[in-house]
């Protein structure tokens, strides 16, 4: 076994699981193996959780990837309402459940999540920043705006507050 075949077992796993208070245990029994072989290959539960979200974060930008336009948006609203309906969709769903278990675990002062959301987040920035419109006039600062706008929209969807999203997203065009 190697991290590359054990990380796909670990992602299905807290995929419908979810990933608020994991442990190596079940995340090894999911792999099909000891957690000493996961000690063995991420060297502490840190490690295994950095990069089980790492390639989650990677699987995210996949299936984001195939569910947009090949074309860019011709603005930052049309990005942000391309981006919103793709992560809606049932098959990015259980990332999103996910997610907000580690922005949860992270809030609640979880040094291990935290770090990974962190690193997770600057994946999704340079991501955001790359499929910015093309003549977009500040991409860099436009994808910090976007991300921003991007979470929160996404986190009052969940507690469903979606009617505030949508008046947000009207407003930033006017």
């Amino acid at each position: 076994m190697t991290r590359e075949t054990l990380l796909p077992a670990m992602a299905a796993h807290v995929l419908e699981h979810g990933i608020a208070g994991v442990s190596l245990r079940p995340l090894a029994k999911a792999a099909g193996t000891s957690d000493r072989m996961l000690i063995y290959h991420f060297g502490n539960r840190q490690g295994a959780i950095d990069a089980l979200l790492d390639y989650l974060a990677k699987l995210y930008e996949t299936g984001l990837e195939a569910a947009l336009p090949a074309k860019r948006a011709r603005n930052r609203r049309e990005t942000v309402r391309q981006i919103l309906e793709v992560t809606a969709a049932d098959e990015l769903k259980p990332f999103m459940r996910l997610w907000w278990d580690v922005v949860a675990a992270a809030a609640s002062g979880d040094e291990t999540f935290r770090k990974s959301a962190a690193s997770t987040m600057g994946l999704l920035l340079d991501w955001l920043e790359a499929h910015m419109p093309e003549d977009d006039p500040d991409p860099r600062g436009g994808a910090r705006l976007l991300l921003t706008f991007i979470e929160g929209s996404q986190m009052l969807d969940a507690v469903g507050r979606a009617d505030i999203a949508e008046a947000g997203l009207a407003a930033l065009e006017g």
